[in-house]
């Protein structure tokens, strides 16, 4: 079961509400999510847009806005919500497309339909402003991070050693140490867990264009790591072939494999080789606000 559009809320918030009762808006997100929404998974239930609200309760209050703007439901009063008698009479298959000629809510969302497809309702129309919004910060970080991706392939070895050290560093980690560049046994920085140095990580950091990381590396891994840690982190640009990432989840050691795609996560979470370009306000009424009238 995938978690529901807005536009798929609407039949299940009116069938809650068909008895005429008046619901506070939370419970009746709480009423939808047990009867309609109970067999998605804890993860999806979980699941948070970018302003971090749960999607799904999201979903749901998006769905009731649009009924009310197309006189569905009505808000009696504050944080609560009932069914109006269009509402009760609604069709049996209640869509985004029965709304969009009742309010001029849906102008923006208006483009043309090329006449060969008059049946397809764009992808907009299905999504709520919030829905939008993530959509959009999605591919901007997207491409942030394919090019940080380009970018690391192309720095020389050294400093995509230095790249990774400072990862770990904003990642919460210890002081770190650069090893030799030569006779260093594989092994590219040492990172102390603790300030006193009793717990140590060891790091290798292999830049690749192309190949990927494979068991004689993760075996060489291994070998290099001295009788003072059990612990290693691989990092790579590219990415582990099946035989590596088995070699390093049956080593003795706890080793951590971190390929190209996980770096990059990494790195845009910890702002590290990227900067903050732009800052956006969303901003909503202040209901406290109105309560001292």
């Amino acid at each position: 079961m995938e978690i529901p559009k807005f536009d798929e809320t609407f039949l299940p918030i009116l069938e809650i509400l068909k008895t005429g009762k008046i619901f506070k808006t939370r419970d009746l997100i709480d009423e939808v999510k047990s009867r309609f929404y109970s067999r998605l998974s804890e993860e999806q239930l979980k699941q948070k847009t970018k302003s971090g609200d749960l999607l799904i309760d999201n979903r749901i209050a998006w769905g009731k806005s649009y009924l009310k703007k197309g006189g569905y439901v009505f808000f009696p009063q504050r944080g609560f919500v009932q069914i109006t008698e269009k509402g009760k009479n609604h069709s049996s298959n209640l869509t985004i497309r029965d709304l969009e000629n009742e309010t001029s809510l849906f102008d923006f969302y208006k483009q043309e339909i090329p006449k060969s497809n008059t049946n397809t309702i764009p992808e907009t129309k299905v999504s709520s402003p919030q829905d939008l919004i993530d959509e959009g910060f999605k591919r901007i970080e997207d491409d942030v991070k394919s090019e940080l991706l380009t970018k690391l392939k192309g720095t020389n070895p050294y400093f995509f050693e230095k790249v990774v050290l400072k990862l770990l560093k904003k990642m919460g980690y210890g002081e770190f140490i650069e090893t030799a560049k030569s006779g260093d046994g594989g092994i590219d920085g040492i990172i102390n867990e603790d300030q006193l140095g009793l717990d140590k990580i060891y790091i290798q950091a292999k830049r690749f264009n192309d190949g990927k990381v494979r068991e004689t590396d993760i075996r060489n891994f291994i070998g290099a790591m001295s009788g003072d840690t059990n612990k290693g982190v691989f990092v790579t640009t590219s990415d582990f072939d099946n035989k590596a990432l088995e070699k390093a989840r049956s080593a003795h050691h706890k080793i951590i494999c971190i390929d190209g795609k996980k770096l990059v996560e990494l790195m845009h979470q910890f702002n590290v080789g990227i900067q903050v370009k732009t800052t956006y306000e969303i901003k909503q009424v202040d209901e406290d606000f109105f309560d001292e009238q």
